[in-house]
């Protein structure tokens, strides 16, 4: 069998050369001219991810091939490599499908004022590291910039498949039922598809944050940097670092201090303090918004809707999110108490930090001023653990209907409906505070996790 995999590997290997080959004949001897007569351009298409979606699938065969030829893929971890490359060509194939991309854009906006030395524009809503490192890449333009940050979130999808399977096993999922929980639960995943489709940085905060758990009491100089560049990526994580302020490891509550501010320094010595002051007046412009969107499914979103047709003051509305907010924060510290205190979700090492953690991504995501529907990525763990604990009919149903509402359902614009990934987070805040007071055994989990493909 190993002859049959040599062979085909030195067939794909032969087949690239060629290719490479070609291209390299046709640009010296017409340059881009006459490549353009070799590739076409398909309405409705993006050449740039189009060719980028090929590559990276011709890649994986190389890869699965070379695997196979050296014996690596085995019966532990077939399904985990299955899962891994099922994922993966899925997204290559429905992103190569799209041909205008979002965010990306606001990136590249604030890179090249950067670059050129202006002010930060105001749809840039992040601290100034993000930007001051892509401004070298800034002067590639629109399509330069795309290729790069769609590659980035490629290899980033990859690397949340991977290390949402290894935090499921942290969490006592067996690989088996952790594999097939991450394929499901990224196969259909609105918040996922929107994050890719938007070129947005979503998933690679989150392969930092499951990243820094990964590490904590393992390296804790690399999971405090993991967590302290999540926080300058996207600012919300940091309300996690409170899950770790928790396990009272002083040592990684020093190096989390110490990289944060390092990182801090990076766009302080490149462009001094006037990104930090553009990022603050930003967010102060932000907070000041009077109109709603139904995209937007924050509580300042919700409640300013209300403004224009029950006549309510923005000044009270204001009042009210600030007090709901202030509410959701103490309840959900209650919650996340109760959780450490009754280890709803492990007894296992580092207790403390992984009881804590599932709910503050919830407060993580919904006190921010703007929630849009691909922040729901950061509930998954918030979500999938439950899977761990729930035994409850009615609380299957409730937990379910959460999940339909804020992974499954399409985004869409009709009030109060399209807001139902605000109502999501609410009930499975719930449900964590409820097994709280009702401790249940599950019976689910352990027959899930007994699961093997030998079961067939």
């Amino acid at each position: 069998m190993k002859k049959y995999f040599q062979n085909a590997l030195a067939a794909w290997l032969l087949i690239t050369l060629l290719v490479i080959l070609q291209v390299a004949a046709i640009y010296l001897r017409n340059g881009m001219t006459g490549i353009s007569l070799f590739i076409q351009e398909w309405p409705l298409s993006n050449l740039t991810v189009t060719l980028e979606a090929v590559t990276f699938t011709w890649l994986s065969v190389g890869v699965v091939l070379f695997l196979l030829f050296k014996e690596k893929i085995n019966a532990k971890n077939a399904l985990f490599t299955a899962g891994f490359f099922l994922v993966v060509l899925l997204y290559l194939n429905v992103l190569r499908e799209r041909f205008r991309y979002g965010d990306y854009q606001y990136y590249l906006e604030a890179a090249t004022a950067l670059y050129n030395n202006q002010t930060l524009p105001d749809t840039y809503l992040y601290l100034p590291l993000w930007a001051t490192m892509l401004q070298f890449i800034a002067p590639l333009g629109d399509s330069g910039m795309l290729a790069i940050l769609w590659a980035v979130n490629i290899l980033m999808l990859g690397l949340f498949y991977a290390l949402l399977v290894r935090v499921l096993e942290m969490y006592e999922f067996s690989n088996h039922f952790a594999v097939i929980v991450a394929v499901l639960f990224m196969t259909i995943n609105t918040p996922l598809h929107r994050s890719l489709g938007y070129v947005q940085v979503n998933i690679m905060v989150m392969v930092l944050v499951m990243a820094g758990m990964l590490t904590f009491g393992k390296n804790d100089f690399l999971s405090a940097l993991f967590l302290a560049l999540a926080v300058h990526l996207k600012t919300s994580p940091a309300a996690l670092v409170l899950a770790f302020l928790l396990t009272r490891n002083w040592k990684w509550i020093s190096y989390f201090a110490l990289t944060f501010l390092l990182i801090a320094l990076i766009p302080l010595a490149l462009e001094g303090t006037r990104p930090y002051f553009d990022y603050v007046a930003n967010i102060q412009i932000l907070t000041n918004i009077k109109d709603t969107n139904f995209h937007d499914t924050s509580f300042d979103s919700f409640f300013r809707f209300l403004n224009p047709f029950f006549g309510i003051n923005i000044e009270l509305t204001r009042l009210m999110v600030m007090g709901l907010k202030a509410a959701l924060g103490l309840s959900t510290i209650y919650v996340m108490w109760q959780n450490v205190r009754k280890q709803t979700f492990t007894s296992s090492e580092n207790k403390i930090l992984l009881n804590a953690l599932p709910s503050l991504f919830i407060v993580m995501t919904l006190t921010s001023p703007i929630v849009w529907d691909h922040h729901g990525l950061f509930l998954a763990l918030s979500f999938l653990l439950l899977l761990k604990v729930i035994e409850l009919p009615n609380l299957w149903m409730w937990f379910a209907f959460a999940y339909f509402l804020e992974f499954i359902l399409p985004s869409f614009d009709f009030f109060p409906w399209s807001f139902g990934r605000l109502l999501a987070p609410l009930i499975v805040l719930f449900i964590m505070w409820y097994l709280t007071r009702n401790q249940q055994t599950s019976t689910f989990f352990p027959a899930a996790n007994r699961w093997k493909i030998s079961n067939l």
